[in-house]
């Protein structure tokens, strides 16, 4: 567990900050996540959560409810074009990202609303402005460089896949050449991820081209493709509430690299998302964005 040194992670100065946390716990309508009652809390106890940090200044709880209701549409350019309005979405290559994946295909119902939708197996599919916010954290991680450049070919872990939509978006922002994988615990999850992403020409030329793939495996340990034992992972998102930043995580980061995970707080009753950095030299520097309320990052449930 690194320690707490002043953090140097930049990119998106999000609008859902520390103080979006309602008498019960997060909102559910803009965390993107599910309401507290369906959390399961018996996950493992941690033995190295991260420090805690003060609170930065954000918009008020209602001004974030309001921005989430006032983002939802009709058709999916209606919902990126609200968020872009709204100030959920705040880069133009990302936004071009967002309107190239159509949400109906990931989302069961009302796919077009700023909120989350379960997709079963106690999972859910975030609210769009929270993979937004995702994305536009680890984007210069994401984005492909030149030759010359420490990314001319972008890898991506995303653990947690889910539905498989952020990691569709994700492809769409890598380059030919790079490479997102997505990681479940559940094999009726990974194999639904990967359907929704055949639903699509483009997503079946991405699954055809490997530029997206889908696995099974404890997202805890991370993943290591077979056959590709020496590569890291220049960004890495996590889609589930870990008690720690694992050590298998930090071990496959790239040097540089950017981890997007929410993490318990001490005590295990509230939950952070915290922007990891490693740099060229393997100095792993940390901050804490916003609260929010993800479903537990465990084991496959035993039948």
């Amino acid at each position: 567990m690194p320690p707490h040194p002043r953090a140097s992670c930049t990119g998106l100065n999000s609008v859902l900050g520390s103080n979006t946390h309602s008498a019960q716990g997060v909102c559910p309508a803009f965390s993107g996540q599910v309401p507290l009652h369906r959390v399961n809390h018996q996950h493992p106890r941690c033995y190295g959560r991260l420090s805690r940090s003060r609170a930065t200044s954000s918009p008020s709880y209602l001004e974030i409810v309001k921005m989430a209701w006032r983002s939802s549409g009709t058709s999916n350019a209606e919902l990126v074009e609200n968020m872009w309005r709204n100030g959920l979405l705040k880069n133009a290559e990302v936004k071009e990202a967002f309107l190239k994946v159509d949400r109906a295909h990931y989302a069961p119902s009302f796919p077009y609303d700023d909120s989350p939708q379960p997709i079963g197996h106690a999972a859910t599919i975030s609210a769009p402005h929270m993979h937004a916010s995702a994305v536009e954290h680890l984007l210069p991680y994401v984005r492909p460089t030149d030759e010359s450049g420490p990314r001319p070919a972008p890898r991506v872990l995303d653990i947690g896949s889910g539905s498989g939509y952020l990691t569709h978006v994700l492809a769409e922002l890598v380059g030919p050449r790079g490479l997102v994988v997505g990681v479940e615990h559940i094999v009726e999850l990974r194999d639904l991820g990967e359907k929704n992403v055949g639903k699509s020409e483009r997503g079946r030329e991405l699954l055809r081209g490997g530029r997206v793939r889908f696995r099974v495996g404890d997202g805890r340990k991370g993943w290591v493709e077979p056959g590709e034992e020496g590569s890291k992972w220049d960004a890495i998102h996590v889609g589930a509430a870990a008690a720690e930043v694992h050590p298998p995580l930090l071990e496959q980061l790239n040097s540089p690299g950017r981890m997007f995970i929410p993490v318990d707080d001490e005590g295990g009753w509230s939950q952070h998302v915290w922007c990891i950095d490693k740099d060229a030299e393997g100095k792993v520097t940390q901050k804490k964005l916003f609260g929010v309320r993800y479903v537990p990052l465990t084991d496959a449930p035993r039948h």
